[in-house]
Order: structure tokens, then sequence, then C-alpha cells
């Protein structure tokens, strides 16, 4: 042990502990040694690295500032992040959301099928969804998705619909992107598995950008990935941060987490299932503001019209502030997972059903921990009665202090109710004619009617005990509302009189009893006697006759001449016209609800004015003016004493507190021109003659003018370093003070009437009722694909011609076509459609292209719905799987929504002349009216030799024909072409991809070509006679020699005269004479002649020498090869022998070491 060696110490150099020993350190010894930086000592050695590292840290800190956005997203409750998961069949999709949502919720999901909302954080939450190996669902899931988890298989690398869904990301705003690679274990080599990883993450990085996350899951335990990794991963996604995007911060949309089919079931039966449904789809808003009666896009089904629209609770909500007050997230907050798609809690909806999985038979003791859909079978368990009979033993107690229920009788009796009577139950008592009563338990029940904004008088009352044990505080005293019906009630409290003998309760001349009316809703009155005694026979004075009938009359006028109207709700909710609206506010209350009149008996009428006639007025913008008024104006005096603040006025004596020019003087400490204390009455004082407008307010608005400006001179010229700010800096201050404006102005406002006025908020849980959707959509409804309803702008809602800017794929094999069948994905929508390509031709026309060029961007205009410009889309020529190579076909921009562009292409006309004379011909075949001649007469012609002419006149006859003017002679033969632009137009074609309404969601075929179709159906191309090639003969042509006048021949220079000789009909001298050989000359020919032959025989016996050795050569060399091929069989078969044995034992020593393994891991357990 003494001779053991220790460690030294080192002291931590960095980290928190270091930090607070070196402040620690830097107090004692001052503060002058505190920072420790001499800046003289780290200068930099060379002023060209000082500069270029100054400029690459400023291009760096540019870079990663962007164009402020505004995040319409709500900070106190803002929608769930969207997290898909995404990639090729076979890849881990469903491991890895089970992994995630394990982690976050400690709950495992068997069966995962659409959207799955988890809590993440205290001020966060997540929607997981999977995305299917669909294109329609790629497209879908890009629109919507915050957030995208790019799986990639490992061990096979990059495929085919990576690529595809990158692309179609790109040109729908492109979310954040984090990719995940699996499948690694199968990887055995570690430096195979670094050459993979490293060459994955290249090719990663060039698609998304240098930089990008990419997480590595090694393999599968349990059916799950690996804890430690799939907590990286979820920290990772936790702390993301996005920025909003401009599509889909213009529109509001939602991700329906749940779908229920309303339509009645009995219509459904008669219609044979072929009637439009009512559906409603759940989910929480995101995006900007709905505004009700906007239109829906349902992406594979189409435009759909919404009837309603309403706030549900939130499923899955954040954890409030008392409920959560520590750092970390709680374990029962955790717990809160919303899936009504898939098996949570052993409850799955449908599309128009609820079924609960309930394992084996069980009862109530024997389930500790029950889930959603066992504890619903537990309590249905425990009900004893139905609801029928729950209503029937119900009862109504007028107040919260009653100790017995009130007794109704069916019909109206005048007979005295005995105290015995008055334990009767009360039957047939609907829920709206409960309003403004406690039931026995105390508690308020809810009214349905949402126009009611203000309740009873009741409900301010304490509540009621359980089993009437009596009041815990002293009840309020109130007088109670005698003879008004419920509906009456709730307007407001009755007027009384100032003694209760005025109300005759306790005079003996009444006429007979005094009664308590009770009125419901919709039934007649019923009246209960008190319980005093009352004598008939005594005469009842004349204003006491019909106590109760004034009394409610002048109730009914008081409060709803009081009673403060909803303009909110009048406008926006109300079906009544402008007119009927305005009416009834100057007029305050109907006339048949005004009461009788007044006669000399009547004291409960409230004295009050009249209204006054409403009559139409002309302009409801501008107030009503009096005429009385305006004569304020004459007074000479009050004009004197403004005039001063015109430019065209002059005053003799300048007001106090300005100067000579009338402008008031400018206060620095802000206390407006009367910096002396004084009042207003010498302000007052200061106008001729005694103004009646005092001008101390208009003179402080004016001094706070000035100051602003004086301010804004000084930013700007006395102190510029300080008050200079970047732009990105101003541009969030800017953003900022508007959203704390928004926030103000909407802040304290009842949520309905800032739904009616703003809108829906984002982030709200809504419940949408669909109306006039197709049956195919309920029938063949699968939640594994996703239901997009995605809000459409106003200008989204008409079709027009759209100008695109689109560019072919480069990695798309086929050159597009105009006027080829092309499917694009433009907004929330997906529809085929028939483009024209043109080019911008030196901006004066766009000209119609055949084909898209290459590698270069072109104009498309297509009939479709408008979309707003800069808006991105991609286009494909089919969406199945069977379509082989890559899918997208091009990508492009919206320019501009203009119904006026105009297409050309070019024509050429073609003719032959008829006439020829010097200058000029008459030309035919290329016009058939004289019409057509009109409309081209001065346009340029020319010949096929280059001959320039000009259209000058139409000829009578024959028709079509016109007379043409050319710069020289033309011939007979030339062909004469005009060359013109046809102003052409696209097609109006709108096919929308219905494919959520098929069966199989992926075999939606739009229209199609006629080649493919002769292709899919075996066709052949039908011949035609006119389009078959034929053999062209072209005779010579035969030129009239040129003829020169003797004339003109004559004065012509000897070097330009035609030397034409005539032809001689005699032989010539050299033509008639005869060559004769000599005999010497006849020897030397015939010795010439004997020696080629000897030649050509010699060179024929040597080629036949020279084949014959050729032929042996290569008998020769063809008996070495096949000796070297034997051998080289041989070789390989040796080579080949010898590595199947080598990989034989590698096999099983492979499998050895892995049945060693399973043997072992099957004994430890």
């Amino acid at each position: 042990m003494d001779s053991q060696t220790h460690k030294a110490h080192r002291a931590a150099q960095s980290g928190s502990k270091a930090e607070k020993k070196k402040a620690a350190k830097g107090k004692e010894k001052g503060k002058e040694k505190q920072h420790g930086f001499n800046e003289k000592a780290f200068a930099p050695k060379s002023g060209r690295n000082a500069d270029r590292q100054g400029r690459r840290t400023a291009e760096r800190d540019q870079t990663r500032l962007h164009v402020p956005l505004v995040d319409r997203t709500p900070d106190d409750q803002p929608p769930p992040v969207v997290v898909a998961v995404v990639g090729p069949p076979g890849v881990g999709k469903t491991t890895l959301m089970k992994s995630l949502i394990r982690r976050y919720t400690k709950q495992t999901l068997n069966h995962i099928q659409g959207p799955i909302t988890v809590v993440s954080g205290k001020k966060k939450r997540i929607t997981f969804i999977e995305c299917n190996n669909d294109l329609n669902s790629m497209i879908d899931i890009g629109k919507i998705a915050d957030l995208v988890l790019l799986m990639i298989d490992g061990s096979y690398g990059f495929e085919m619909e990576t690529f595809e869904f990158l692309n179609i990301l790109q040109s729908h705003g492109f979310p954040k992107v984090i990719g995940v690679l699996t499948h690694l274990d199968l990887i055995k080599k570690a430096a195979t598995l670094k050459d993979t990883k490293k060459a994955l993450k290249k090719r990663f990085w060039t698609e998304i950008y240098q930089g990008a996350k990419l997480f590595y899951l090694s393999g599968v335990l349990n059916g799950r990935y690996p804890d430690t990794e799939i907590l990286n991963l979820s920290r990772f996604i936790s702390v993301m941060k996005f920025r909003p995007l401009v599509f889909r911060n213009t529109h509001p949309y939602m991700l329906a987490d749940r779908f229920e089919d309303l339509t009645p079931r009995e219509e459904v039966r008669w219609s044979k299932g072929k009637c439009d449904r009512t559906v409603t789809v759940y989910g929480y808003l995101r995006g900007t503001n709905y505004r009700p009666g906007t239109r829906v896009h349902v992406p594979g089904v189409g435009d759909l019209d919404v009837k309603s629209v309403q706030i549900l609770g939130d499923p899955c909500p954040l954890p409030d502030t008392e409920s959560e007050k520590r750092r970390k997230l709680s374990e029962k907050k955790k717990l809160l997972i919303h899936a009504p798609m898939s098996d949570v809690g052993g409850v799955i909806y449908d599309k128009d059903a609820v079924y609960i999985n309930v394992p084996g038979s069980f009862t109530k003791g024997g389930m500790d921990n029950p889930g959603e859909g066992e504890r619903m079978v537990l309590d249905l368990q425990d009900v004893n009665s139905t609801l029928d009979d729950q209503m029937a033993k119900s009862s109504i107690k007028l107040f919260g202090s009653s100790s017995r229920p009130l007794s109704v009788e069916a019909g109206p009796s005048r007979l005295p109710v005995e105290e015995s009577d008055a334990d009767e139950d009360v039957e047939d008592v609907s829920d709206e004619e409960d309003e403004g009563v406690y039931s026995d338990q105390g508690e308020e029940p809810g009214s349905q009617d949402e126009d009611e904004d203000e309740t009873s008088d009741f409900e301010n009352d304490d509540d009621v005990a359980a089993d009437d044990q009596g009041r815990a505080a002293p009840r309020n005293v109130r007088r109670t509302m005698q003879g008004l019906s419920s509906h009456e009630r709730k307007r407001g409290d009755v007027e009384y009189a100032d003694s209760d003998s005025d109300l005759g309760e306790d005079d003996d001349d009444d006429p007979g009893h005094s009664r308590r009316y009770v009125r419901l809703e919709g039934d007649t009155a019923v009246d209960v006697p008190s319980d005093d005694d009352f004598d008939e026979s005594d005469d009842v004075p004349k204003w006491k006759a019909d106590l109760s009938d004034k009394a409610r009359a002048t109730f009914e006028d008081s409060t709803r001449s009081r009673k403060r109207r909803d303009w909110v709700k009048l406008i926006y909710s109300s079906t009544a016209s402008p007119d009927a609206i305005v009416g009834q506010c100057v007029a305050g209350i109907p006339a048949s609800s005004q009461g009788p009149l007044m006669d000399e008996d009547d004291f409960f009428t409230v004295a009050q004015s009249t209204p006054a006639k409403v009559e139409e007025e002309l302009d409801q913008t501008k107030e009503p003016l009096d005429v009385e008024d305006l004569k304020e104006w004459e007074d000479e005096e009050l004009l004197d004493s403004i005039r001063s603040f015109f430019i065209t006025g002059s005053s003799s004596q300048p007001t106090e507190g300005a100067d000579e020019n009338g402008e008031l003087y400018e206060d620095i400490d802000g206390e407006g021109p009367q910096s002396d204390g004084e009042d207003d009455e010498d302000t007052e004082e200061a106008g001729k003659g005694g103004s009646k407008m005092p001008l101390s307010g208009d003179a402080a608005t004016l001094a706070a003018k000035k100051a602003e400006l004086k301010r804004k001179f000084d930013e700007q010229y006395d102190e510029p370093d300080d008050a200079k700010a970047d732009f990105y800096t101003e541009a969030k201050d800017a953003m900022a003070r508007q959203q704390q404006l928004n926030r103000a102005e909407f802040e304290g406002i009842d949520p309905e009437a800032r739904a009616l006025i703003e809108g829906y908020r984002p982030g709200t849980y809504i419940r949408m009722e669909l109306v006039d959707v197709p049956a195919e959509m309920v029938e063949n409804f699968d939640p594994s694909y996703p239901i997009v309803v995605g809000g459409l702008l106003p200008a989204e809602e008409r079709f027009g011609y759209v100008q695109v800017r689109i560019k072919r794929h480069r990695w798309f094999a086929k050159t597009l076509k105009t006027n080829d069948p092309l499917i694009l994905s433009l907004g929330w929508r997906r529809f085929q459609t028939v483009p024209i390509y043109s080019l911008d031709d030196h901006s004066i026309r766009m000209r119609m292209l055949k084909y898209t060029p290459e590698h270069m961007h072109c104009y498309a205009t297509f009939y479709g719905p408008a979309s707003l410009p800069n808006t991105g889309f991609c286009a494909f020529n089919a969406l199945g799987r069977e379509a082989p190579g890559f899918r997208v076909s091009a990508t492009g921009v919206v320019l501009d929504i203009d119904r006026s562009t105009r297409i050309v292409k070019k024509l050429k006309l073609t003719g032959v002349p008829y006439k020829v004379f010097k200058n000029t011909a008459f030309i035919r075949d290329m016009f058939s009216s004289a019409l057509e001649v009109a409309k081209f007469e001065g346009a340029n012609i020319r010949t096929v030799s280059g001959i320039r002419g000009q259209v000058k006149k139409a000829l009578p006859k024959p028709d079509g024909t016109f007379r043409a003017a050319f710069e020289d002679k033309i011939l007979m033969s030339d062909i004469i072409f005009l060359r013109a632009w046809y102003s052409i137009q696209p097609r109006k074609f709108y096919n929308p991809v219905t494919s959520l309404l098929l069966s199989n969601k992926e075999r939606w075929e739009g229209m199609r070509l006629t080649g493919q179709v002769r292709r899919e159906q075996g066709v052949t191309v039908p011949a035609n006679i006119n389009s078959v090639y034929k053999a062209i003969g072209r005779p010579a042509r035969r030129f009239n020699p040129l003829k020169v006048p003797k004339k003109l021949q004559a004065a012509l220079p000897y070097a330009s005269k035609p030397k034409v000789m005539k032809p001689r009909h005699r032989a010539t001298y050299m033509q008639k004479r005869a060559v004769i050989l000599e005999p010497e000359e006849k020897k030397a020919l015939a010795l010439l002649q004997q020696v080629r032959a000897l030649r050509k025989d010699q060179i024929a016996r040597r080629r036949e020498k020279q084949a014959e050795r050729r032929a042996v050569h290569r008998k020769r060399v063809d008996s070495e090869e096949a000796k070297k091929s034997e051998k080289e069989k041989e070789k390989r078969k040796e080579y080949m022998r010898a590595a199947g044995k080598k990989s034989k034992r590698e096999t099983e020593a492979t499998d050895g070491g892995r049945s060693n393994k399973r043997r072992k891991t099957s004994v430890a357990t």
C-alpha cells in the first residue's frame, strides 16, 4: 500500500467551478485584475489577417439572420407541433413512433393509426403522425409538418422515395428535417460502418444543408430502439424552434384526429348509401385565424362548405402554473395522450362508432388501474335507472334556500294549494325550463341557448348543501318576482314600489288572493295563491284592478329600454337585415311591447320620452346635423378666437403660450405651453373677447407633436451612432409592438364575440361540421391516411388562368410537352390540368414552346384555382407506384394571376404565284377569302430564294388571291412564305385528385394520353395513307438559255461580251486525221504489254503463297488459345473451390457464435 502511486490533482481549467474560482480570485486582486485580458498582448500580427477575420465574422453573423416574419401562433396556448415520421417501407417508422410515445407517456401502443398528441413539456405538445409510402400522403404531410423525422435504411442507403419527399418539401416551404439512420446493426465491420455513416451524412448534407442533424439508431431491443438513443432524439425534438412558413402563416388549417358521420341513418338507408353526407372533424387549429364562413379544402376530397364551428375543451391540455410549479414536468402530466384513432386506454374511435376493448370478463373490484374504456364500462355497470326515470324523479326549487321542491299541477288551478301537496314531484320538465333554477345538488344547469348573455337573478344565490342541511352563509335577502315568466326574469331586476302596501299585498280590498305566478317557457302560467285570506265580496278600487298585468308591462318596458345591446351578435350572428337592426336600435322596443296607453289611474308606467320616428337616411356613415348647433359658428367673436390657428388667419394679439406667428412655444419638460402654472381661465382670457373653446388641449397636442419631431431630428443628426439600429432589430421590435397592441385590443372580450370578429385562434381544439361531403369518403375512410382541412382565402375560391415559372426536374427522364396532362400540387389542392409552355420573346410576346427547354426555366399557363404569387408547387405525371424512375417531373413558383395572358405560336402561310410580272406577282393558295387578305395587308412575305416582298391588295377573282410586290422578279416555281403569330388559349380543364374517395387510395387515374391508352389496351396505331413515306422523284430542271440583245452586246466591252461558239456541222482536221504506228513502235508496245502480263502473274502467285502461310499460322494460334483457355478454366475452378470452402467456414463460425449467444441468453432468462 505504501508503494502505491496516486495521480496528481489537476485543477479544472474550464467549467462552472473554474469560472467561480476565477471570479473569486479576481475580486481579491481588484477590479483591474478581474478581466485579465491584455489587448496589446493579443493584437493580431497581420492587418490583412485581422481584416479577413473581421469580414468572416460579419458574414457569419449576417447568414444567421433571416427575414423577420410575424408568428401568428399564440404564446399562451400554442397548437401541438406536428412531427411526421417519413421513410420507405420496412425502415422502422412504427418502431420509432412507439419508442418516442413510450418515452413521453410511458405507454405502449400496439396499433398506431392517425395523429397521436402527447405533452412533451410544460409549454409544448407534440403530434406524431406516420406517413404512408404513398405520394398523396407525402404531399399532404409535407404541407403541414413542422418537423420531419426522415428515416433512412443505413444498410441499404437512400431510396427514391426519400429524394421525392425532399423535393416535395422544397416546393412547399421546407420545414425542419432530422435524419434518422436505422438498421446499422446489420453492418458488422467497424470500418465499413464508419465509411457508411460518412457517405450517408455527406449525401444528406448535400440535399438539406451543411450541418443538418443526423441521428443513428443501432438496433432494436424488446421491440423498441435503445432508450438512450431515443432520449437524445426526444431532447433534441423538445428544444427545437420553428420559423413560421409563409404559406402556413397566411392560411388556417387543421389536421383531423377524429372523424364522425352525422348523416341521419334513415336518409342513408333511403338513398342506399349514395347521398351526400354531413361529417364532423375534430382537431387543433393551426396557421392563422379561421373566420366563420370561410370555405375549406380537404386534399383528396375537394372544396367543402362549413356549416358550423365549435370550440371544444382541450383533450390534451398543457399543465397550468398552479399544478406545475416545479421545473420538471410531473409524472401525472406525462401520462396525457390523445390518440382517438389508436388503441389508447382500450378505446378506438371509428368513423361512426366507438369500440371499447374489454379483455375478458371483469368486475369492478378486480381492476387496479382501469383504462378509459374499462372505466366507461364500469360506470355503465353502476347505473340503476334510466335517464327518463331520473328526469321523472327530478324536482325544481325556485330558490337555493328552499327546503321543499316546487309543485306544479298540470293545468291552471284556482283552488288553494295545501302544504302537503308541496312535496309532489314535478314531471315532464325540459332542460330549457330549468334555466335560472338550481337543482337538489346545488348545481346550475347549463343553458343551451348561446344568444342569452345575461343570467337570471337566482344564479347569484348561495349553493345549497347536500341533503338540505341548511346554509353555510347568510342568504342575501331579495324580493321575489311575482307574476313573471322565467324568460322575463332573466332580463333584469324588477322596479318595485317604496312599500309593500303599494303593491297591494297587505290590502284587504284586493279582489282575490295575491298570486305568485310560475311560468315555464311554452306552458301556461300556473298561479300559486298565498296563505293570506281574502274576501271576494269587497269592492276593489279602479287603480288596483289588473295590478299584475300592469306591473308586468312596466317591467318589460323598463328592462328592454335599459338592456345593453350586443352589437357583435346582432351583426354577425343574427339573420336580420341592417335596416331592422338599426330600426330596433333607434326605436328602442317594438310597438307591440310598449304596453297599454296611460289613463287617469295608471301610475305604473315609467315616464320617458317617446322615441323619435326613424326616417330613412341616405348616408348612414355621416352623423346627422342639427341646424341649431350650426348657428353657434355665426358668432364673430368665436371665429376671431380661432382665426389664428389657420394659415390664412391673422391676429393682432398673439395668444398666450404662442409666438408672434401663432405657433405654440415648445416645452422640453412636457408640461405644455403653460409652463408658469396658469390654469384654463388664463388661457381663455388670451383669446379675443373670451373664447368659448379652451386652448389647453390643442396646445398640449401640438407641443407633443413638436417634441416628437425634435426627438427624431436629434436622433438623426446629433447622435447618429446611438440612434442607429439595424433593420432586423427594428423589424422585430415593430412586430412585437403590433402583437402587444393586438393582444391589448382583444383582452377581456368574450371568446365567442372574439371569434366572430377575428376568427377562431390557432391552438384551439375545434369541431368543424362539413356538409355535402361525398359518400365515398365515409365508406372508404382509412385512418392511416391523413385528413387535412385547409382554409381557402377569398381569392383562392375563383378559377382562372394562372401563369407560373416552371423547370423540368433534372432527374425526370422524359421531356414535358405542351397540352399533355400534368398533376400539380399547388396550395392545398392537388389537381390535373393541361399547361401550355411558353417563353418570353424579347419582352414583346409570349411564344409557345412545344417542349420544355433543357436545364432552363420557362413559363407555363394553365386553367385552375387562383393562388397567391410566390406560392411554390411541384408537378407529377403519375402518382402510382408503378411509374418507373423519379416521379417528380417539375417544380416551380406562381408568378401572376392574369386572365389576359396572350400566348402566340408561329404560323407559316404558303402560296404560289400564278402570274409574274416585272416586280409584281399574283399569289394564290395562301388565303381563302378577301377578308383574310384585308387583315394581312402590308404584311411582309418572302420567297425561298430570299426575295422579300409585301402583300398589297386582294384581287376580285379568284377568291383569296392577292397582288404582291417584290424587290426583284420572282420565278413561277418559287414558294412564297408569310410568317405570322397565332394566338392560343389554354384549355379549361381542371380535374381534382380525389384519392380519399377510393377504396385503394393509390389507384387514382386521371386523363391519359392516347398512346398510353392504346398501349394498355393493346391497340395498334391506325395507319394514315397520307403519312406513309414515299419515294420522292424530282425531275431535272431545264433552264432557258440566257439571251442578251445584240444592241446590248455591242455596247458591252469585249471582256463582258458573251463568247458563245456556234455548233460545227463538219469534223475538224484533228478529228479527221488517222494515227499509224511505225514497225519499231509496234515492237516496243508489244514488249511493254508482255512485261505487264508477267508482273500480274507474279503478284498473283505471291498472294496465293501468302494465304497458305496465314492459314497455317491461324491453325497454330487457335490451338494455343484452346490450351490457354483450358488452363484458365482449371485455375478458376480451383479459386472458386477455395473461396467456397472459406465462406463456408466463416458462415459456420458466425452461426456457431450466434447459437452460443442465444444459448447464453436463454440460460440467463
